[in-house]
């Protein structure tokens, strides 16, 4: 009788506590790769030898470096409606083609070595040693956005409010697309070196340094509290979200995750042979990741205990908000299954300024008496949503 409840036992707790399993991809074993993108069915992966592409779902990659930097590290990409770029060691580089062909584009830029790219709104931005570059016409041309001298190791943006993480002078932001910086580090205790910042809705994930962890702050970059909930201790390199998570890469603790903003987080790295993570994203079907000497694996979503409910895309759509800019009254229009929701306006300081619920479809927010500025909307709880608004 023992012998036939024990296997059936065995295979209870296996099915309870299994979340799924790493699948190395094709062509990257042995492979540093340091940086990923999903462009529809495209996926790219870069690293010490430059690109690598799959059209399979990362099932295997192959090299696509037909013009791109191969042989120093590709350590970023970005993308619009018309091209792909990559950020190496050679400076910035753009294919119309998905991969197939690069071309060089880094007129203006001081320092060729690249540490991270951005397309945000019409702009692109290219951060590295020597501070932030912007370019308004596709990489075409760069200039200096500030920070001149500053090591700047990654970049991010809420709407579009920069947000970078630099090397000794920790994590900076910009409301006017880099003509001013200012520091906003309470909270971050000593930590002054950041390579990875991540923005989900309005919560933005920062990757500290050895010794502490990931940071998060609700309220713009004006605060930050670094976190536990199951998250390691350790320096963090990379980040993954979406409506339903949040994934965080580790420099030697591999992959965490969590569906509750960041409270709690859940250890995943089964079928991993390298746990130091430089980089992660997610497609239609799996999460990806970046490590540093194994190359690139992928993990079902189907495997994560994912929540369901109101999607991003579902609640950006269903939300209009009008004039804006205003001087006096916001209207804020909702579809009916929203009501119930709060919503919070915050200032350029992260101080929330006035806050409500969400019980009719058309809410009008007084800002009459609001001093002019750019402010910041946040609706929702588990699926935020922010809007920026300006008050003249």
């Amino acid at each position: 009788m023992k012998k036939l409840i024990l296997p059936f036992v065995l295979l209870c707790f296996t099915s309870f506590t299994s979340y799924g399993q790493w699948q190395p991809c094709a062509g990257t074993t042995g492979l540093n790769m340091q940086s990923l993108l999903t462009n529809g069915k495209y996926n790219f992966a870069g690293g010490q030898t430059g690109v690598y592409l799959s059209t399979n779902s990362s099932v295997n990659y192959s090299s696509a470096n037909n013009g791109n930097d191969a042989t120093g590290p590709t350590r970023g990409f970005a993308k619009d409606n018309t091209y792909v770029y990559t950020c190496t060691s050679q400076g910035a580089y753009r294919s119309s083609d998905n991969g197939a062909n690069w071309v060089s584009k880094s007129s203006g830029l001081t320092n060729l070595l690249g540490s991270g790219i951005l397309k945000v709104s019409s702009r692109l931005f290219y951060v590295g040693p020597t501070g932030v570059f912007m370019s308004i016409d596709q990489g075409d041309k760069w200039n200096a956005a500030g920070l001149t001298g500053t090591d700047v190791r990654c970049i991010a943006a809420m709407q579009d409010t920069l947000y970078v993480g630099t090397l000794n002078a920790g994590i900076l932001k910009s409301v006017d697309w880099g003509a001013n910086w200012i520091s906003v580090n309470n909270g971050l205790g000593s930590s002054t070196n950041f390579r990875a910042i991540e923005v989900k809705g309005n919560t933005i994930f920062a990757a500290g340094q050895v010794g502490t962890g990931v940071f998060r702050s609700t309220d713009f970059g004006a605060n930050w509290s670094l976190l536990g909930g199951g998250l390691g201790s350790g320096s963090y390199r990379g980040f993954a979200s979406n409506s339903q998570v949040i994934v965080a890469g580790s420099f030697g603790g591999g992959v965490f995750y969590s569906t509750d903003n960041g409270n709690k987080w859940t250890t995943i790295n089964e079928g991993l042979s390298d746990l130091t993570i430089f980089d992660l994203d997610i497609n239609d079907s799996y999460l990806i990741a970046a490590t540093n000497t194994q190359g690139i694996f992928r993990f079902p979503l189907s495997g994560l205990n994912l929540p369901t409910g109101i999607s991003d895309y579902d609640l950006k759509n269903a939300i209009s908000i009008f004039p804006n800019p205003t001087t006096n009254q916001l209207n804020v229009n909702v579809n009916a299954k929203f009501f119930g929701m709060p919503f919070k306006v915050f200032d350029n300081a992260g101080k929330v300024v006035f806050s409500d619920i969400i019980n009719k479809e058309n809410t009008l927010i007084e800002m009459r008496n609001f001093p002019k500025g750019i402010y910041m909307l946040s609706i929702g709880i588990s699926s935020k949503q922010t809007f920026k608004v300006i008050k003249q």
